[in-house]
């Protein structure tokens, strides 16, 4: 039966709903890009497939390409474009509504009352402009430092920026390298693609001629050339790989806090507004009258006042700034921050993984020695053919220096080497005399990889030598062989086991040249309680001895990760013992930090392999050294562009110093709300008149907050991170503003309750609001005064800068009319005073308890 036409077609489902506007903005480009590069590849001239195969694609060709736009240019920044900047500084909740206070000040109120809307903007223009220098910085950097593709075009290879890829082009995959885009293999010998970070298959996948390579996977075997299939929007990972570089929010303590505080508050305003507004228009005489009598314009006015001094506008641009100071800072150090929070992140981290190789160790090999165990002939030759292989890792191609004439003939098939083999393998097939040089390779299968693997149990001596050699910190291969056994024309060789029968013919010991600045370095980590796991693929004893060597303490002779249980909770109580682990494959890596993570740790992980993509993926700070391959920094948060690993303790630094001044910033900002929220409340409900003016208001913000927090919130501080920044805000932040609004009220009320008798009702209710203002001002000061301790020439001079300000405000004729401000005198002067001193003394007392509570700390 035919479904009737109504049931046909399902509704169709908003897929852009709870999507950020700018993801579905761009997934809208996106797609319009796509369709137009549909089009644009049907008008492209026809190739000869053999000759592009060959040559790849001549310059016209290319040129015919760029002009149809079908090039690997994706849309996706390094860092948020300039309209977003935009949007977040300006077009912000907190914003909106001062804004609206703004125009209703402008319209109906005095214009000396709307200078917190030129706070507001100025606030903003430095949030803009703070941040767009340090976006500048960083796409500079991401420029300079980005991965490149290598490419034959009109017979010749080229070096190429990814984004200059074109449809069709010939890419050339080699070990290390990540595929640019969507690509047809050509040619593959060996090749083995790892496309864990698109599909989170940990194996890595054979590729042959005519298979699809997907963008965003990595080379870990072999090599080959292929087409490009699809490029830019188009490619399968486009999203994925922009992913990994584009501005992120993500894993913040402080920014998920102060969300959490802007929540609040945002729905906390609503009623609030409603009861203060309902308040001062009571205070008028009621609405009726007010409206009558124009006095709903006073009304009107410090409702504004009000609504003002509730919001924190100031919290979240001084944040940004933070985070984008310090990651410009960094960035003249050779950091290369590619997720802003990272900096935050790494104070954070009470555990760091530390790979061997190219972290601990300059990743450059030499070949120590040589001990030939059995003479065969051509051995030499075998390890020079190894050594000029296209696919020779960092140690076989150390053997180059030593062995450098290469037998004439080819092997009849070969197995690469990788991480989770741990060997290659080549065979040589007879030979003519005359086609060969003398002392060519003997016939057989040639395998060359770490002794435990390659070499059976019996044959001890050779286990041993090589145990020996770890022992002294050195790297131990064999170079094994065995007899030509009959080889099946079209049979693939053995890849997961290395052959049976196989006798050591010479035993190579290389070394690593330790960074001179990695003791050091780990001293400082040990020295800031942050655990140190040291883990590699080499052998234990090997990883042990550098460990040593690099002044790390540990027992035993470092652990065999191939006895590392599949358990994740019986690997973390392995890891809780062990330090040091050898034999380590990339999927055990990223085992490892999860394993870790359960334990809630918060984990870093280094590495610059592309065996440690996966890991630096799932850790929560992923660093990445500048040498290493593409596919691990594009997934990494921070790169050692230098490849220094000593620059790590000034990351440390900054992370600390942003966290800790943060929460400064935090307390003053908050202790503000606090008080405004209550007084607010109170006055609602006792329905008197607000007790400041909206411009009296702005200059405590800036003198007790703005001005002084933008200085703090830069300032040096290198307290140590502690876990709970909300918890310890609120509980200096709520206290504290409770004392300020009580003093205020105090004041407030006693000006209602005893008015001079010899003044006007204007002339009280200014005196009123005087006094108000100058208790705020001075016990905010002294709340400013106990956060900026321990004092130091900077933060001292910071705080008599603002006590210099509010005698100028008060003394100076011109700023007490601008801001009308009637000093009392007697009854009410004498308790503003007495009030003052007995909030600060509580300030004062409120800060030593949660001192000795370790709320707050002192330390620098």
């Amino acid at each position: 039966m035919e479904p009737s036409p109504a049931k046909a077609r399902p509704p169709r489902r908003d897929l852009t709903r709870n999507k950020p506007r700018g993801t579905v903005l761009a997934e809208r480009r996106d797609a319009h890009r796509r369709a137009a590069m549909a089009q644009a590849r049907g008008r492209l001239a026809p190739v000869d497939a053999s000759t592009l195969e060959r040559d790849g694609l001549d310059a016209a060709q290319v040129r015919e390409r760029q002009l149809a736009e079908l090039s690997n240019v994706i849309s996706h920044e390094s860092s948020r474009s300039i309209w977003a900047i935009v949007r977040a500084n300006v077009f912000t909740l907190f914003n909106t509504v001062l804004g609206a206070c703004l125009a209703i000040v402008l319209i109906v109120g005095d214009p000396r009352d709307a200078l917190f809307g030129f706070i507001v903007v100025a606030n903003a223009a430095i949030g803009v402009v703070q941040e767009y220098r340090a976006k500048r910085t960083l796409d500079k950097l991401a420029v300079l430092h980005a991965p490149r593709s290598r490419v034959r075009r009109g017979g010749d290879e080229h070096d190429i920026a990814v984004g200059e890829v074109v449809q069709d082009d010939l890419l050339l995959l080699r070990t290390g390298e990540q595929v640019p885009a969507d690509a047809v293999v050509v040619f593959a010998e060996s090749l083995e693609i790892d496309e864990s970070l698109l599909t989170g298959e940990s194996d890595a996948v054979p590729k042959a001629s005519g298979e699809l390579a997907l963008s965003g996977s990595a080379v870990v075997a072999g090599h080959g050339t292929a087409r490009v299939h699809r490029v830019g929007a188009e490619s399968y990972a486009s999203a994925l790989t922009a992913e990994a570089r584009r501005f992120s929010l993500v894993n913040s303590e402080i920014r998920n806090s102060i969300n959490r505080i802007i929540f609040y508050i945002a729905w906390a305003l609503i009623p609030i507004m409603a009861l203060v507004v309902n308040g001062q228009m009571i205070a008028q005489g009621g609405w009726s009258a007010a409206l009558a009598s124009g006095n709903w314009r006073i009304a009107v006015v410090s409702a504004v006042a009000s609504i003002v001094a509730m919001i924190p506008e100031g919290l979240v641009l001084l944040t940004s700034i933070s985070f984008g100071m310090a990651a410009v800072t960094l960035a003249r150090r050779k950091v290369l921050v590619q997720e802003l929070p990272a900096v935050e992140g790494l104070a954070r981290v009470d555990m760091v993984c530390l790979d061997k190789t190219g972290t601990l160790t300059e990743g450059r090999m030499e070949l120590a020695g040589t001990t030939v165990l059995r003479a065969v002939d051509g051995w030499e030759q075998v390890l020079a053919w190894m050594a000029g292989h296209p696919n020779a890792n960092a140690t076989a191609a150390a053997l180059a220096a030593t062995y450098a004439t290469a037998p004439a003939r080819e092997p009849l098939q070969q197995v690469d080497f990788t991480s989770a083999r741990k060997f290659s393998s080549a065979t040589f097939g007879p030979a003519p005399t005359a086609q060969d040089v003398p002392g060519g390779p003997a016939a057989g299968d040639w395998v060359l990889g770490a002794p435990e693997v390659i070499i059976p149990a019996h044959q001890d001596g050779v286990l041993a030598a090589a145990e020996a050699a770890a022992r002294s910190g050195l790297r131990a291969l064999v170079l094994a062989h065995r007899e030509l056994r009959p080889v099946v024309p079209g049979q693939p060789p053995e890849v997961e086991a290395a052959p049976a029968g196989l006798q050591g013919v010479a035993l190579l010991v290389f070394r690593e040249k330790v960074r001179p600045d990695a003791a050091q370095t780990l001293q400082y980590f040990r020295e800031q309680g942050v655990e140190l796991k040291i883990i590699s693929g080499d052998n234990p004893r090997t990883v042990a001895a550098v460990a040593r060597d690099v002044g790390f303490v540990f027992d035993g002779e470092g652990y065999d990760a191939r006895n590392l249980p599949g358990d994740m909770t019986a690997m973390a109580d392995v890891l809780e013992r062990e330090s040091v682990l050898g034999r380590v494959s990339p999927e055990q890596k990223k085992s490892i930090v999860l394993a870790l993570q359960s334990r809630n740790h918060v984990v870093a992980m280094t590495g610059d392999g592309v065996n440690d993509a996966l890991a630096l993926k799932h850790a929560d700070i992923g660093i990445a050294m500048g040498s290493g391959a593409a596919a691990t920094k594009a997934v990494s948060r921070l790169v050692l562009l230098d490849g220094q690993f000593s620059h790590l303790p000034s990351v440390v630094a900054e992370g600390r110093r942003v966290i800790a001044n943060v929460e400064r910033v935090a307390n003053l900002f908050l202790t503000k709300t606090t008080y405004a929220i209550i007084i607010s409340l109170v006055i609602g409900v006792l329905m008197w008149r607000y007790p400041f003016l909206p411009r009296q208001l702005s200059i405590v913000s800036s003198m007790t907050i703005g001005i002084p927090a933008f200085f703090l919130a830069l300032l040096p501080n290198a307290r140590r991170y502690q876990p709970g920044f909300l918890r310890r805000t609120l509980m200096f932040a709520i206290p504290s503003g409770t004392i300020v609004a009580a003093c205020i009220l105090a004041v407030y009320a006693f000006s209602r309750a005893f008015p001079n008798a010899n003044a006007s009702a204007e002339d009280m209710v200014a005196q009123g609001q005087t006094a108000a203002t100058m208790t705020v001002l001075l016990v905010a000061l002294w709340v400013l005064g106990t956060l900026a301790r321990p004092f130091d020439k900077w933060r001292a001079l910071l705080v008599a800068a603002m006590v210099a300000g509010l005698v100028l405000v008060m003394v100076v004729p011109f700023a007490r009319t601008f801001f009308a401000l009637d000093i009392p005198s007697g009854a009410l002067l004498a308790a503003t005073i007495a009030v003052t001193a007995a909030g600060c003394a509580a300030i004062e007392l409120l800060y030593r308890f949660l001192k000795r509570r370790g709320a707050v700390s002192e330390r620098r």
